[in-house]
């Protein structure tokens, strides 16, 4: 059974949310990931995790903090609401990357059940937001053969498949791989790597140095 937005309150369906875009992303799930997330304080998210263990939508094993069933229902609802979201302010209305992430974490707390559905009729039953995550409840498959932007070969092309949900939260980064179409679905060829992780990339033509901590975390497959 699908919990209704209107059953909790925002903060609750925020954090259910952020605990499993963590996990999402492969990243233990512990006190201080989701203050660096939410960049809230460690006693507020102390708090908030002691209320959410009442509430059944978590269970902590050892200092790690997973979901319930209950707690993941509610989660894939927020998570699914603000990918579908995106894809409607990307696809429909032209917005930024950036402006879409930013105006989906408002919209995702107030779609209702009907709008969700409109949603998912206009665009087609999309399967991913714009960069590349999946929609919870879609006909979703992963790609075959992924890894990480900087397991590519210099001299290697590639095909960028996501950009995961950590990405999202430093602050420009969005705004600049859309700048430089690094987009689930480009095309690219890696041309060199700097001994400080660097990994240079020719998109279109145009040479784009992608940092580290980036270039561990986007995901492509060969082409």
């Amino acid at each position: 059974m699908a919990y209704e937005s209107k059953e909790f309150h925002p903060a609750f369906e925020e954090y259910c949310e952020t605990i499993f875009e963590l996990a999402e992303d492969g990243i233990d799930v512990i006190q201080a990931r989701i203050v660096e997330r939410l960049e809230v304080s460690r006693p507020a998210v102390s708090e908030m995790i002691r209320k959410m263990d009442g509430a059944g939508l978590i269970k902590m094993n050892g200092n790690k903090i997973l979901l319930t069933s209950k707690g993941k229902s509610l989660a894939k609802q927020v998570v699914r609401r603000h990918r579908l979201a995106e894809r409607f302010l990307t696809d429909i209305l032209g917005l930024s990357w950036a402006e879409a992430h930013h105006e989906a974490g408002k919209w995702e707390h107030v779609v209702s059940p009907r709008v969700e559905a409109a949603f998912i009729r206009m665009l087609e039953a999309p399967t991913t937001c714009p960069h590349g995550n999946p929609i919870p409840g879609s006909e979703y498959q992963a790609p075959k053969g992924t890894s990480s932007l900087c397991e590519v070969v210099v001299g290697d092309s590639f095909t960028v498949e996501r950009i995961p949900e950590e990405l999202e939260f430093q602050p420009g980064l969005l705004e600049f791989l859309e700048e430089s179409n690094l987009i689930p679905g480009a095309n690219g060829k890696v041309t060199a790597v700097s001994p400080d992780g660097t990994t240079t990339v020719d998109m279109k033509g145009e040479a784009i140095g992608v940092g580290a901590f980036a270039s561990q975390r986007i995901l492509v497959s060969a082409s």
